[in-house]
């Protein structure tokens, strides 16, 4: 983003990023293109050329992102049709035979089930839990960091600055999942990540209506390398989808503001009753994570977790919800719930809850837990 709004504040910059200058009698936010193929007379150099490529309403909301993501230094963004997209772009176009990759012991499922296809290609696998920046022990030789912070369910936190000072210094890249704490939570660019990573189906959409991921980078080249395998391997988002997350943008700022008091405001209320036990939310002064999370973090997130005395209470807890559908999500301005160890693969109890706060009255939504924290009993 150039111009005055490099400067502004994360509202007016959630509202106006990526958008053209105004034009007479058009619309701020062109609608999306649908095309697979472009007419392409003499010169193929062109900016557009095959759908599978590029796409204006991709460059939009990737110009968008990439002002979220690093507004006072250019970056360039590949956007993708899933969190696992970008993830898998990142992990799998970076590295080769021989090659060690270090992944938090503790980060989202999805992530940890890579470990088996990077380990059949050739390459070595580590992993170190993300509390206690324990990453730092497994560093030796690598040739990609991966960083989840806060951690996805257990909202664990580590110091993003001081992992990518050792790897670098250990010649690793470093990427940084970024989805729980969405741009406005923190900017992993600036504490010294290469890349910074999310699923955009969560909070930076927010509406749970669309799938859809990203990948942010300062170094063109290694831009470049990830749109390549976006590419080669058809990983690409529907411009609909694309254009929807553009303009979703629009309230980031009010949605994160709005989630992050009401997650506190939960947790503030859970932490007065005896059979909910492991309550974390990195905003909470006295959370293990707090520390850290504020020096690094300037939002602290929708998610709440905590844990409940066994399977059975969870499952009544959670079917006495009237206003939090039952989820396997989060970021949405409804609020979801689950009982995370339903899948399986998560180190969780089996009362554990992962409770996504959504942007419903804080009141409403503390008397609706509490209440059905009674009927658990």
């Amino acid at each position: 983003m150039t111009g005055p709004q490099a400067s502004a504040g994360d509202g007016t910059r959630s509202v106006h990023a990526g958008r053209p200058p105004a034009e007479a009698h058009m619309p701020s936010l062109p609608g999306p293109t649908f095309v697979s193929h472009y007419h392409l007379p003499g010169d193929v150099l062109a900016p557009y050329g095959y759908g599978r490529d590029d796409n204006p309403t991709w460059t939009l909301l990737e110009e968008a992102v990439s002002a979220l993501e690093s507004p006072e230094r250019p970056a360039s963004t590949v956007s993708f049709a899933s969190g696992m997209a970008a993830v898998a772009a990142v992990l799998l176009s970076q590295v080769r035979s021989g090659d060690t990759v270090v992944l938090p012991s503790d980060c989202y499922q999805a992530t940890r089930s890579l470990q088996g296809r990077l380990e059949s290609y050739g390459v070595t696998v580590r992993l170190a839990a993300t509390a206690g920046d324990a990453q730092l022990t497994a560093l030796d030789g690598a040739r990609l960091l991966w960083i989840e912070t806060p951690s996805n369910p257990g909202l664990d936190v580590c110091d993003i600055r001081r992992l990518a000072d050792a790897a670098h210094a250990a010649g690793a890249l470093v990427a940084v999942d970024n989805t729980l704490a969405t741009p406005l939570g923190q900017r992993p660019l600036d504490l010294g990540a290469d890349f910074s990573v999310a699923s955009g189906t969560k909070a930076l959409t927010g509406h749970g209506d669309l799938l859809l991921g990203y990948v942010t980078a300062r170094d063109p080249e290694l831009a470049d390398s990830v749109r390549l395998w976006r590419k080669t391997v058809g990983a690409v988002p529907g411009p609909m989808e694309a254009w929807l997350a553009h303009r979703s943008l629009a309230t980031l700022q009010l949605r994160v503001d709005r989630q992050a008091a009401n997650a506190l405001a939960l947790a503030a209320a859970l932490r007065e009753r005896p059979e909910v036990t492991g309550l974390r939310h990195p905003g909470l002064p006295d959370d293990p994570a707090h520390r850290i999370a504020a020096a690094q973090m300037r939002r602290f997130g929708s998610v709440v977790s905590f844990t409940l005395p066994d399977q059975a209470h969870a499952e009544r807890f959670l079917a006495a919800l009237r206003l939090t559908a039952e989820a396997t999500s989060f970021g949405s301005v409804t609020s979801t719930a689950e009982r995370r160890a339903r899948w399986g693969g998560d180190a969780v109890s089996p009362g554990f809850i992962r409770f996504s706060v959504g942007v419903e009255d804080a009141e409403d939504i503390v008397a609706d837990v509490l209440r059905a924290l009674d009927e658990a009993r």
